[in-house]
């Protein structure tokens, strides 16, 4: 089935725009007709790949990056692929609808994507209604971003608002202040900006019960200000970080005329090296306490096992998902086993970070 996907199925999608395509595949999901999917025991079978952190249990460490079901309508089905986690969003506290289409472009010679969407979303209130009136089959982490329209100046409050809405729904909850497409929202990823964000965070997280708290960081910063990130997340007992986000850069590629194509952020393959060079900055500045959620070009288990002895104990993918197609998360786990049995590793735990020792 994989090879139908390759060969009939992907280059039918490609003729399409990638949005036109995306929506065509989350309409398959709703309606169940993906191939792929296994039952919810199945994918609870694979014992040696099973991740213990922030206090909840992964059946494995692959988990759907934000930004593929932003509004939180096919949960259990991306899980029923082989996801060992979702996370949903970035949801920001009002609807909005994202930045004019054409929005999304594919480079398939660089098996690669850059998107520009801009948080479109039906904002935290739907989204969050749909998470808590749903029997959910998998861990679901909520991705909350700045609305578009909301000066810097007032961004944490409307983080707070959106925080509110999702905290109750959430297994766990991501800070995106990363994002390449709501303007400015990278300056919140400065030192001063980002301690007063996840300060004002946790100090709510804590009055509300607290919950696993992450924030998610760009692959753009220099290392000095990925240090200076680590060191305010332990400062605020920030529970992990997710690195990366999407690139600016457009070094390297092959593509012709990619310029033409404007601003948005770059993911898949490209974005490979530097997302695991942050994995390893911040898996040795701290120390291995701050865990770390890997992503950004796995298309394969060897992909995804560099993140790991890089220092990831947990991975998301999204772009290899869209090349890859509905057996992508079977085969990258699976092919996960298959390492760590050739290797003699019998848990993932012992392989994270094992490329520092």
């Amino acid at each position: 089935m994989s090879r139908f996907f390759q060969s009939i199925l992907r280059p039918a999608l490609f003729r399409l725009s990638p949005e036109t395509a995306h929506e065509l595949a989350m309409k398959a999901l709703r309606a169940g007709i993906v191939p792929g999917s296994v039952g919810s025991a199945e994918r609870n079978t694979l014992g040696k790949l099973a991740v213990e952190k922030f206090g909840l249990r992964f059946p494995n460490p692959l988990g759907l990056a934000a930004g593929f079901d932003k509004n939180a309508v096919a949960v259990n089905q991306l899980a029923s692929l082989g996801f060992g986690f979702v996370e949903v969003g970035t949801i920001t506290l009002h609807p909005q609808p994202g930045n004019p289409k054409p929005r999304m472009f594919r480079l398939p010679e660089d098996n690669a994507l850059i998107n520009r969407l801009g948080f479109n979303n039906e904002g935290a209130k739907a989204v969050t209604k749909r998470l808590a009136a749903m029997e959910r089959e998998c861990i679901v982490g909520v991705n909350i971003g700045k609305n578009k329209d909301v000066p810097n100046e007032e961004a944490v409050e409307n983080y707070l608002a959106a925080f509110d809405l999702a905290h109750p729904v959430a297994d766990y909850i991501s800070v995106n202040v990363s994002s390449p497409n709501t303007p400015n929202l990278r300056e919140l990823q400065e030192a001063e900006s980002l301690a007063k964000l996840l300060g004002e965070l946790m100090k709510r997280n804590i009055e509300l019960g607290k919950k696993p708290l992450l924030v998610k960081i760009a692959p753009d910063l220099e290392n000095t200000a990925v240090l200076e990130a680590v060191d305010i997340c332990l400062e605020n007992s920030v529970d992990g970080i997710i690195a990366t986000n999407t690139t600016i850069s457009r070094e390297g590629l092959k593509t012709a005329n990619v310029d033409a194509i404007g601003a948005g952020g770059l993911s898949g393959k490209p974005l490979q090296k530097r997302s695991n060079e942050v994995i390893s900055v911040i898996y040795k500045h701290s120390g291995g306490r701050l865990p770390i959620i890997g992503v950004g070009g796995i298309f394969t288990a060897q992909d995804a096992y560099d993140k790991i002895v890089a220092g990831a104990s947990l991975l998301q993918a999204y772009t290899g998902f869209i090349y890859g197609g509905p057996y992508f998360a079977r085969d990258v786990v699976e092919g996960l086993v298959e390492i760590l049995d050739k290797k003699g590793i019998s848990s993932l735990d012992e392989a994270v970070g094992s490329s520092h020792r």
